[in-house]
């Protein structure tokens, strides 16, 4: 399937079925929102497993030069290339709380991005006298963990039928990121039946999975990303390293530190089971990072570039459906908070 005929799957947005009848809901139990929305991150710090092991390769640590030649070449294999992103905005209710989610996906075309978006709308509360009277909207002891499950299934589904087959998907956010975020390891063997390469980027991580595992580096460092940082120049990266959970041997993972700028470098990570079936692509992927990387040329938020386009369909859709003011004209009554905080 060429570029041209995948363009036709995308440039589109898709809502959630059951996203109009839950607003209906929420309006006719007359829920008291307040006049503000805060703008989320689902994705943790990744919780690294205390009964895991570090893998370091034969050798010294690394550095390996990248080129920005060869990223070009990678982009001309043509290979379709897709990126994900997401945008969530969370409501907070006296009677619970609400997610809108807006799942972003693009294909870098051969002139331009074509976007596919995914939004969502959830409901969660405690009370159990509010669900009696609806259909919709989720009872949850635990709203912050359920939002995250469900978050993470509609990711995977979303990408499962989306994403095209034989392409590289690149995902903003780590590969483990704490109990929730293991679900998303389900998913790496229906990618890789579609020849789906997926790799995930971590900007920011406090994680010191290397500098406390290496006995010459243990406690010279604040954290992984200060030891890369000082340990490579721009244009470099580090060799991969293996992740690898004793207690269950599918939360596995292969990364690299790479630095394309004079700022703070980024976790590079697919699952082992990846690096294992594709390794002789893995090299010429970082090439083609390190080109999507300066291509992007955002010193003070480096990211590749087909990510940064998903993030802004990502935040453009979810202005589209303004649930805060739909809820408002349903009579909904303002708290407290809307006065303090409303305009």
């Amino acid at each position: 399937m060429n570029i041209e005929n995948l363009m036709f799957e995308f440039n589109k947005v898709i809502v959630h079925p059951a996203f109009v009848d839950t607003i209906e809901e929420i309006s006719k139990i007359a829920l008291s929102l307040p006049d503000f929305t805060i703008n989320v991150k689902h994705i943790p710090e990744e919780m690294l497993f205390s009964k895991g092991e570090l893998i370091v390769p034969v050798g010294s640590i690394k550095k390996i030069s990248l080129n920005l030649k060869k990223g070009v070449e990678q982009l001309k294999r043509g290979f379709p290339i897709t990126a994900y992103d997401e945008s969530i905005d969370k409501f907070i209710s006296l009677e619970g709380t609400a997610y809108s989610t807006s799942h972003s996906l693009v294909l870098l075309a051969p002139n331009s991005f074509i976007p596919a978006n995914y939004l969502t709308f959830y409901f969660y509360t405690k009370s159990k006298a509010l669900i009696e009277r609806s259909k919709y909207i989720r009872f949850s002891p635990e709203p912050e963990i359920d939002s995250k499950k469900d978050y993470i299934r509609d990711r995977i589904r979303f990408l499962e039928k989306t994403v095209p087959g034989k392409s590289i998907l690149l995902i903003d956010g780590p590969l483990i990121g704490g109990d929730v975020y293991t679900i998303m390891i389900q998913s790496i063997q229906a990618f890789h039946d579609k020849n789906i390469i997926p790799v995930f980027f971590v900007k920011n991580s406090s994680s010191n999975l290397v500098t406390d595992n290496i006995k010459e580096l243990r406690k010279k460092y604040n954290s992984d990303l200060h030891w890369s940082y000082k340990f490579l120049k721009p244009g470099e990266r580090t060799n991969f390293f293996i992740y690898r959970d004793r207690v269950n041997p599918r939360n596995a993972k292969a990364f690299c530190y790479l630095k394309a700028f004079t700022v703070s470098p980024q976790r590079i990570e697919v699952h082992l089971d990846t690096y294992n079936k594709y390794n002789s692509l893995i090299n010429d992927l970082m090439e083609l990072v390190y080109y999507l990387l300066i291509v992007q040329g955002n010193i003070k938020n480096p990211q590749i570039r087909p990510i940064a386009v998903a993030e802004m369909y990502a935040r453009e859709t979810i202005r589209l459906f303004d649930i805060y003011s739909l809820l408002r004209r349903a009579g909904i009554t303002p708290t407290m908070n809307q006065n303090r905080f409303g305009g």
